[in-house]
């Protein structure tokens, strides 16, 4: 668990939260361990979540995207691959596996160190000899099958699999010497024997080959059951490469998941029609259920206690429930890139938006959603009312819109130019709204009726670039902006004039601190810089921190202000590549960030 500390010199921070789940493009990776808790990833963050106590435990190991995962045989060790990256300055971070332990978190082995290229797809360990091998597929031209000694760190032996994409890499249960890969146009069923591979094909003779072999599970008698794209359920007789059953059309659209339940049923889940469809032994059909069209296509079904099953779907939300009782949600994410963080103004909640043009308001407290809405723009920007009751969202067409923050309805829509809305910042008295735009202008409107009447009183022109940041003086006189060529302007919002003296506003108390050039934040900014490096910067509201998010997957914690040169701050990873945004609750007691193209949302305590 990660607390803040702060020390007379600077602050620390460690992790506590994450939101999300990765499924929009990975595979059974949801898997539940003998404590109780759910394993799942998202970012770089591996989240063993305790559903019965709403807590969350995280592996921090890796230093870039999770891809995979597998889970031992002894139901305590965990294996995850993750993607290459880099680091700040350019060096290359190589793709590996970590295996480690569930328990205690320790890392126990890193795998394949210069060894994989660009991504560790598939990992699987073996189940029937004490579970001592390991096989990875990276993501080379040639998607390399490797199996490994794991506790030896030591490769047993490669070989080429396929130039096509690798979905599923994984070991016979019963049969050590047994591995299968599918994929793109293949199934393919290896023999591991005296330090080699040899391949077979998985022929599908009178059927049609499928566009892709999307899934494998196997049956308690061995054999082998597969899902293709074509919506069918193929059953490999045990140790064969023919097929000796088939139900065809089990959905309409691909197989994405499949489990085989302890009593000897198998659940299958759709894609296009989200179904999962529960199956006797002898393939008929006993139940179905649909997921709900606002979480996506099932990606991966995982059995829980007695007839609970956890399901993991392409829009990166977990959901819990049965074939009976129906599923409710357990984790919600975002599925595409996030920029918009706001935090409520008196409570413990906030609201993300982003690219998938979806509006979240969280509870910090019971980390779920109080409410989800879905706006016609990708998002881009928020900001609350002072009273907490009305939210601001800008979207990247120029529109932004007021929505009620009790009934997520729509209060007002307005349109200022067609470029992207990137800051949208009530003053503190509540009079004002400054809408900062790509278009170089800043839109500046009254407020009336507690942010739900706005009346455009002008726009701010004199900027030369992009509108990137923007903050209000305490008693709402004037407020400072930031653009993409690195400018700082002060400003009267009454007037919309340029404030051009700027001894006038050295003794200003700033209401926030998010602009990221200025006196009070110039120490975050490293030798060498690019003026794109750091994203998004937050000063807690006691004035005492300040937390700033950078390009390089890294939150980082200052003291504040943050005057010296290239002060030295600590740094904390578990986002990948660019952190987007960061924010203190109102209390101070948590800071959130958002991440990019990991879609995650990240909540650290401080203590």
């Amino acid at each position: 668990m990660n607390l803040l500390a702060v020390t007379t010199q600077s602050a620390r921070a460690l992790m506590r939260l994450s939101y999300g789940y990765r499924g929009r493009d990975c595979r059974a990776n949801l898997h539940l361990l003998p404590t109780g808790e759910i394993v799942y990833f998202v970012a770089s963050v591996a989240v063993l979540y305790s559903v019965e106590e709403q807590r969350q435990r995280h592996y921090l190991g890796h230093n870039d995207d999770i891809k995979c995962l597998a889970v031992h045989p002894d139901m305590v060790t965990i294996a995850t691959g993750q993607v290459a990256g880099t680091t700040k300055e350019g060096k290359l971070l190589p793709p590996h596996v970590r295996i480690w332990d569930s328990v205690s978190l320790s890392t126990l082995h890193v795998l394949g160190l210069g060894v994989f290229d660009r991504a560790v797809c598939c990992v699987g360990f073996s189940k029937s000899n004490g579970g001592s091998l390991l096989c990875a597929v990276d993501e080379s031209n040639d998607h390399m099958l490797s199996v490994w000694d794991w506790a030896k760190e030591a490769k047993v032996v490669d070989s080429k699999c396929s130039n096509e994409a690798v979905l599923v890499a994984t070991f016979h249960p019963t049969d050590p010497s047994l591995l299968i890969t599918c994929g793109k146009s293949h199934v393919y069923f290896w023999t591991l024997e005296g330090g080699s591979l040899s391949k077979r094909q998985g022929l599908f003779e009178k059927h049609e080959k499928p566009k892709y072999v999307l899934c494998v599970t196997f049956l308690e008698g061995g054999d082998v059951v597969t899902g293709d794209s074509g919506g069918n359920l193929y059953v490999w007789g045990k140790g064969g490469n023919r097929i000796t059953q088939a139900v065809l059309g089990a959905h309409d659209g691909g197989v994405f998941g499949l489990c085989a339940l302890r009593d000897g049923t198998l659940v299958s889940g759709g894609g296009r029609d989200r179904r999962l469809v529960l199956w006797g032994s002898d393939y008929s059909k006993l139940q179905e259920v649909e997921v709900p069209e606002d979480f996506g296509p099932v990606r991966t079904v995982a059995e829980g206690r007695g007839d609970t099953l956890y399901v993991g779907t392409t829009r990166n939300s977990i959901l819990q429930g049965s074939l009976h009782t129906g599923f409710s949600l357990l984790v919600q994410g975002h599925v595409e890139e996030l920029w918009g963080l706001a935090t409520h103004p008196t409570r413990a909640q906030f609201v993300t938006c982003g690219q998938d043009k979806l509006v979240h308001l969280w509870s910090s407290e019971s980390h779920q959603p109080l409410w989800s809405r879905l706006i016609e723009d990708p998002a881009r920007s928020a900001g609350f009312h002072p009273s907490g009751s009305v939210l601001a969202v800008g979207t990247v067409t120029g529109r932004w819109l007021l929505l009620d923050t009790e009934t997520h309805d729509l209060v007002a829509i307005h349109t200022d130019g067609n470029e992207q809305i990137s800051v949208v910042s009530f003053s503190p008295d509540g009079a004002y709204l400054a809408v900062g735009s790509h278009d170089n202008l800043v839109y500046v409107y009254t407020v009336d009726q507690g942010g739900r009447k706005v009346s455009r009183l002008g726009k701010c022109s004199g900027h030369s670039s992009f509108i990137t940041h923007l903050d209000w003086a305490q008693d709402s006189s004037c407020f400072v902006t930031n653009s993409g060529d690195y400018e700082i302007l002060y400003w009267d919002p009454a007037t919309c004039r340029q404030i051009t003296n700027a001894d006038t506003m050295r003794n200003v108390e700033w209401d926030t601190a998010t602009c990221v050039l200025g006196f009070g934040v110039f120490g975050i900014w490293s030798e060498g810089a690019d003026g794109t490096d750091i994203n998004a910067v937050a000063r807690s509201h006691d004035g005492k921190l300040l937390a700033s998010a950078d390009d390089f997957g890294k939150v980082h914690l200052f003291s504040y202000p943050c005057c010296q040169p290239r002060a030295l701050g600590h740094k904390y990873g578990g986002h990948s590549s660019h952190v987007t945004n960061v924010a203190f609750l109102w209390d101070d007691s948590v800071a959130l960030t958002t991440g990019g193209k990991d879609t995650s949302v990240l909540q650290w305590r401080v203590v």
